[in-house]
């Protein structure tokens, strides 16, 4: 039987006297996608963080593949491949360096770092950037570039923070096509993001988390109730969608 790609237990992380995360408990099974949403500031970014190694808990059990992420730490970053929000790279470095160094660091043979680093730079439309310092990139060249080094080692459990940020359309359904492939070729994929369209394409199952808490998960369908999952997750977190009283003043005339 083939283990969950991911499974967290009571996780919690405390910065300061805020709790960030609160015992949250999350499965993602292997060979799937799995959305986790939330709204700012609901530890989504901090679970993930942890759940990659990034970020050391407090307390809780991590394993990815079935191995204890805390303990096997070099075993279980092996498996994984990682675009977190707000990535930094050596600004100094062009696109195609950083990806030979990031296959140095893996361990990758020379021949197969060259191959696989000329076909993300293709696939993913990063001939520009391969040539461009980091510094000069834009956001969205920077995103390609994060998901291109995720993948290069061939990981079975990505994990990606808001990987469309910033993506043009034509890039972003390209990294799309490109995600599916690897999900179908056995891979699993868990995508943090804010958009609810996507998580409804593009995900079998989700996460809801508010403040530090797992709110509700499963199928997506399931987690929809029969709506949208976007008026789902407004009920579920307790906001109101506002913004149809007050501010009289923006529609008065001029």
């Amino acid at each position: 039987m083939i283990p969950p790609a991911l499974e967290i237990r009571g996780l919690v992380k405390t910065f300061a006297a805020h709790r960030a995360v609160d015992g949250i408990d999350l499965t993602v099974h292997s060979g799937t996608f799995h959305g986790i949403v939330g709204p700012n500031g609901a530890g989504k970014s901090t679970t993930i963080g942890m759940a990659v190694g990034l970020i050391t808990p407090d307390s809780g059990q991590i394993r990815i593949l079935g191995h204890d992420a805390l303990r096997d730490r070099g075993v279980t970053r092996a498996l994984t491949g990682v675009l977190p929000d707000g990535l930094d790279f050596p600004e100094r470095l062009t696109g195609a360096e950083l990806l030979r160094y990031s296959a140095g660091l893996r361990g990758l043979p020379r021949a197969a770092a060259t191959d696989r680093a000329a076909e993300l730079i293709d696939v993913l439309g990063l001939a520009k950037g391969a040539g461009t310092p980091l510094a000069d990139c834009s956001t969205g060249t920077r995103k390609k570039l994060g998901l291109a080094q995720a993948l290069l080692h061939a990981p079975r459990l990505l994990v990606l923070d808001e990987p469309f940020e910033a993506v043009d359309p034509v890039s972003a359904a390209t990294i799309r096509r490109v995600l599916r492939r690897f999900v179908a070729g056995g891979g699993t994929c868990v995508l943090s993001t804010h958009s609810m369209l996507l998580v409804e394409q593009m995900c079998d199952e989700v996460t809801v988390i508010h403040q530090g808490r797992v709110v509700a998960a499963g199928p997506v369908t399931e987690v929809a109730a029969g709506g949208s999952l976007e008026d789902r997750f407004v009920e579920l977190v307790g906001a109101e969608a506002s913004g149809s009283a007050g501010l009289d003043w923006l529609t008065e005339a001029r």
